[in-house]
């Protein structure tokens, strides 16, 4: 199949200042956004406090709901801020749900904090999901991740195409504009698909020129902005979806089901 016109819409619903999760309501959150055209969910293991765990039960129940009402391909992530282990870290790759996964292949500042990933902990967490069959989106918050991320490709047999998300926005890492996008992109290592996460994001700008340079996933939900537009703030993810769909739409491209994101990125059909 020919994908070059084809974009996958990864939603992000839980905030990182998320205080309760409930998974059956998330579980049809998710739903809605799955309906809206979102053809992969990513989320943390949390604790029903929000928090992040090594804990996989809420996790579990929560994918559970998720698995029966569709196909969505479910991402869970292998970091964020804590002071979990890299094993700790790692406990939803044994989740046999879990299809693919984050992968954070270097330390950066995140506004205040700093999001450790020493280099044995990353190659801990590559060898960890290549045993367990789980397909990699490399989050890359600056230039030495992609570069990073290359030398692991020469060493590790990754499945290919290799999926780069470009994050842009966080204090202390690559900024959201058009200078830095270009930049990042231009280093992303030759046959790699890329798709692009803006965190505090207040309007489409930044993903109608990943688009036009030919981005293939784009990344909404509260992880990352809760805005509709500037002027705008939703209390549900359904709309963002939906937004990212109609700019997708607008360029003259296609929004990708799960059964065609999972044959893109080399995710076995269910």
């Amino acid at each position: 199949m020919d994908f070059s016109n084809k974009v996958l819409i990864n939603v992000a619903p839980v905030a990182a200042t998320c205080r309760h999760i409930d998974p059956k309501a998330l579980a049809a959150e998710v739903y809605a956004c799955y309906l809206a055209g979102a053809a992969m969910v990513h989320l943390h293991v949390r604790a029903e406090d929000g928090s992040l765990t090594e804990d996989t039960a809420l996790l579990q129940q929560t994918l559970e709901l998720i698995r029966k009402d569709s196909d969505i391909i479910i991402e869970v992530s292998t970091g964020g801020v804590s002071n979990l282990t890299i094993e700790q870290r790692c406990a939803p790759l044994f989740l046999p749900l879990v299809e693919a996964c984050s992968l954070n292949v270097g330390s950066t500042n995140l506004g205040r904090s700093v999001y450790v990933n020493a280099p044995d902990d990353v190659e801990y967490c590559v060898r960890t999901l290549l045993e367990q069959h789980k397909i990699p989106e490399v989050e890359t918050f600056e230039l030495g991740h992609t570069a990073t991320m290359e030398r692991l490709m020469s060493r590790y047999d990754f499945v290919k195409p290799v999926l780069f998300s470009v994050v842009l926005g966080h204090q202390g890492a690559a900024p959201a504009t058009p200078k830095a996008l270009r930049m990042m992109v231009d280093m992303l290592p030759e046959g790699s698909v890329w798709g692009i996460t803006h965190s505090g994001r207040r309007d489409l700008g930044i993903f109608a020129q990943a688009l036009g340079m030919g981005a293939q996933t784009v990344r909404v939900g509260f992880e990352d902005s809760n805005y509709l537009d500037a002027r705008t703030e939703v209390e549900e993810n359904p709309p963002l979806v939906r937004k990212a769909a109609e700019l997708i739409k607008f360029l003259d491209k296609e929004v990708m089901t799960p059964r065609e994101a999972r044959e893109f990125l080399g995710i076995k059909p269910l």
